[in-house]
């Protein structure tokens, strides 16, 4: 049994390329799915590092909008293609860091192979403010002139949209650890269902909605654990996390989580040190 990763990363190759090498673990590989904006030649050296490979089938990602499911899914369809027996596929980015090693992350995974790990809320019992992505038009993934006018109007005009086939929505973060089965599962049942893709190509913010709506309404809904195992701090209730720093430190240790995000190396460098030492001493 191996553990992979799944990074998605848009920019700066220096903080890539030290999440990336704590992450490297035995039994471990590493898929890193470069934004279709950036230039691979400044981040090719990465691959050279042990089970480091990249996606092959790149997307062009536009916040919030589909793209970001389509690189997730088409990553997600290349890791599991490979063949290799697999106990999760861990979506990062590339501005998340871990707060354990990587063996003891691995270790926990492993002994819960049957374990997709995903926060999620029932839409419109638990998350209200979310509604309006379910009964709103996004034109965000297309292209074509005054295309959020024309959203504008048709929102108006146009009764509020009800998810297909029956489905009850959920949703809440993008971020989570999930077995080969349930991203199998998701991918599949996309494929045999066209209008639910089109629904969520015309939903905002839809990469935080699109595996809790379809698994949550799946028999494997009991193997979802509503955790994450990721500690994201946000201000002002913004939609954007706040950048982690020393002054985070502690809570950062004492949150019993893997992972956290999001850093930035250019605004708090000392921090990525730190969680190194703490990483170091766990081993030890």
């Amino acid at each position: 049994m191996r553990l992979a990763h799944l990074v998605l990363v848009h920019q700066n190759p220096q903080q890539t390329e030290r999440l990336i090498k704590r992450l490297i673990c035995a039994d471990t590989d590493i898929y890193i799915h470069l934004d279709g904006k950036c230039d691979i030649v400044e981040y090719i050296h990465i691959g050279q590092l042990p089970g480091v490979f990249f996606i092959t089938n790149r997307t062009l990602i536009t916040w919030a909008n589909y793209s970001m499911m389509r690189a997730t899914l088409t990553s997600f369809e290349e890791i599991l293609g490979k063949g290799i027996s697999y106990s999760h596929i861990n979506l990062l980015s590339g501005q998340d860091y871990p707060l354990k090693s990587a063996e003891e992350i691995q270790q926990f995974l492993f002994a819960n192979a049957d374990k997709t790990f995903m926060r999620y809320r029932d839409v419109f019992n638990d998350w209200p403010e979310t509604i309006s992505r379910f009964t709103l038009y996004s034109f965000g993934d297309y292209n074509f002139p005054m295309k959020f006018k024309v959203q504008t109007l048709v929102n108006k005009l146009l009764p509020k949209r009800k998810l297909p086939y029956g489905l009850v929505a959920y949703g809440f973060s993008q971020w989570l650890t999930i077995t080969p089965a349930c991203a199998r599962y998701t991918i599949d049942y996309l494929k045999k269902h066209p209008l639910l893709v089109r629904f969520f190509r015309l939903t905002w913010g839809v990469d935080e909605l699109v595996f809790q709506t379809v698994l949550l309404n799946s028999e494997l809904k009991g193997t979802v654990v509503n955790d994450h195992l990721r500690y994201i701090k946000f201000a002002n209730r913004g939609f954007s996390p706040k950048i982690l720093t020393m002054e985070d430190a502690d809570l950062l240790i004492n949150s019993g989580k893997f992972y956290a995000r999001k850093f930035d190396i250019a605004t708090d460098s000392q921090i990525f040190d730190y969680l190194d030492s703490v990483a170091l001493a766990q081993q030890q």
